[in-house]
């Protein structure tokens, strides 16, 4: 994997202890094979594009999105602190910036996250700043900031995780984050071809098979999945492959960087074997920023919005970005 680790993260990272064993009690072991990546459908947005032949190895995958529970035991066993409980550090932010970017002031930088709210109307779509807002002291165990608390959420994917939180995680259960092909080689449980997880048909039978927006994005959800926000992993039906949540309910980190031309890239050399990403991180919209992937889309997801639950569905996130729709899983490989 490709990822570069700033310090003084890459320090911290290397220095937490791994826990002694790894446990695949909750892991589903995928054979691998060959597939095709990415999506030519109507719906593809230009990064998903164009289709091409990818073949991964067999691995180990998180049946579920790592639960609070989880996350719980990991900072009580090292100590750790995520980002979001972090003053920010300007240093390391300026460096993805424009230069000569001015100092914001330090309200801004006290420790805190992205917080979603429903605004009463919605001028431009194209805005999402009506609909985000950055809140102080909030974090994975306060996911809406002070009184809120995870104490009933113990089974639901922790969130507000930033990539090199979900890699210190890792470090201490000795295990890894998958690429972007292994993920979304996993999404697809074996159906070639398919938009989502379980085929083409978003609600087959009328029957919600995932965790995401019902209604007017961003206005009004109408929760007719029974989940206003995450749901409980495993709620709903599992891919082929036995995995639970690979559309919908939180996105999902992945260790490849984003480079929005990538997949034009990689159509040109016939089938890959086991991509780990591109070389660096490219975001048209936020050219000096380095950028991830995160795969599956969220609670947040609408097919008036992004439809992002969509197995080739994938967007960029800054590795210091922690967000209320945001968390990962883990993979073991051999």
């Amino acid at each position: 994997m490709r990822a570069y680790i700033p310090e003084p993260y890459a320090t911290e990272i290397a220095q937490i202890p791994y826990r002694g064993y790894t446990d695949t009690t909750h892991m589903v072991w995928i054979k691998g094979g060959t597939f095709t990546m990415g999506a030519e459908h109507n719906m593809a947005m230009a990064h998903e594009k164009p289709p091409h032949r990818v073949q991964v190895g067999g691995f180990w995958m998180d049946k579920y999105e790592v639960t609070n529970a989880e996350f719980l035991a990991f900072t009580q066993a090292t100590g750790y602190k995520t980002l979001a409980e972090r003053a920010l550090d300007w240093e390391t932010m300026k460096k993805e910036l424009p230069p000569d970017t001015p100092k914001p002031p330090d309200s801004l930088l006290a420790p805190g996250s992205l917080v979603f709210y429903s605004p009463p109307q919605v001028e431009d779509m194209h805005n999402y700043a009506q609909w985000w807002q950055w809140k102080n002291h909030v974090n994975w165990r306060q996911p809406e900031g002070p009184g809120s608390s995870i104490e009933d959420r113990m089974n639901h994917p922790v969130v507000h995780i930033a990539y090199y939180d979900a890699l210190a995680y890792c470090q201490w259960a000795g295990k890894e984050l998958p690429t972007e092909a292994e993920w979304e080689f996993a999404a697809r449980g074996g159906k070639e071809g398919h938009i989502y997880p379980w085929g083409n048909e978003l609600i087959p039978e009328n029957k919600p098979m995932a965790n995401y927006w019902q209604g007017n994005f961003p206005i009004n959800n109408t929760v007719d999945d029974g989940f206003e926000h995450t749901s409980p992993v495993g709620v709903f039906a599992a891919n082929g492959y036995g995995l639970f949540d690979m559309a919908g309910n939180v996105w999902e980190w992945c260790s490849d960087f984003y480079d929005a031309n990538y997949y034009q890239q990689l159509a040109l050399k016939g089938t890959i074997s086991n991509p780990q990403g591109p070389e660096r991180s490219y975001d048209p919209a936020a050219p000096y920023a380095i950028k991830h992937v995160i795969k599956g889309g969220s609670f947040l997801c609408n097919d008036s919005y992004c439809s992002s639950y969509r197995v080739s569905a994938k967007m960029p996130a800054a590795p210091d970005t922690g967000m209320p729709h945001l968390g990962f899983r883990t993979l073991l490989r051999p």
